[in-house]
């Protein structure tokens, strides 16, 4: 199922297509796709394991991977920056399962077309139902079609940085030196 959410522009979607067998075959899940302009292009990849999380070497064995059957496939003609990265706190939801996932949390939702004369909803994801994400906003529950969907991500509050440390707890990755680990790692750029 190819959807906007996770590649947008045809480029991304033609990227999907090439990027998603080699990080499925690691084990891990496209999360989104983007090439962003700009002097020099970046290719923003973000991915995570099915069970959700993925770790900053994981980021770089994906690179390593997906550099190389770039450099076979060659979609890209001008020169780019591959970005690997996991979805982050505040990530954006892109695929049906991610509004179930995070049913509970406050989420920023924009539709492509004008729904009852808006295109922006923010308010707590309620799951899902068929094909229809279901959010409470100030007027109730409403349910919005994942195909109307152009923008959507989890929106940083409280409730949620607690939760993503509880299960970086339970999976057992927090360890006091990752932050330090990050922190330097970012700043070291591999060409």
């Amino acid at each position: 199922m190819s959807n906007d959410l996770i590649a947008k522009a045809a480029i991304d979607r033609r990227m999907a297509e090439i990027i998603t067998p080699v990080i499925e075959d690691m084990g891990f899940e496209l999360v989104r796709v983007r090439l962003m302009g700009g002097k020099t292009h970046t290719l923003q990849i973000m991915a995570e394991r099915p069970e959700g999380g993925i770790e900053v070497d994981e980021c770089a064995q994906i690179s390593t991977a997906v550099s190389a059957v770039l450099d076979v496939e060659d979609p890209i003609t001008d020169a780019y920056t591959l970005e690997v990265s996991s979805p982050g706190i505040d990530r954006p939801l892109t695929r049906l399962k991610d509004f179930e996932a995070f049913e509970g949390y406050e989420a920023k939702l924009e539709t492509s077309e004008l729904i009852d004369g808006r295109k922006r909803f923010k308010g707590v994801l309620a799951g899902v139902e068929g094909s229809e994400v279901l959010i409470n906003v100030e007027e109730g529950t409403i349910g919005l079609e994942f195909d109307w969907l152009a923008e959507a991500k989890l929106v940083l509050t409280d409730e949620l940085i607690k939760e993503m440390l509880r299960q970086r707890k339970a999976a057992g990755v927090i360890d006091e030196q990752d932050f330090d680990e990050i922190e330097t790692e970012t700043g070291s750029e591999e060409d």
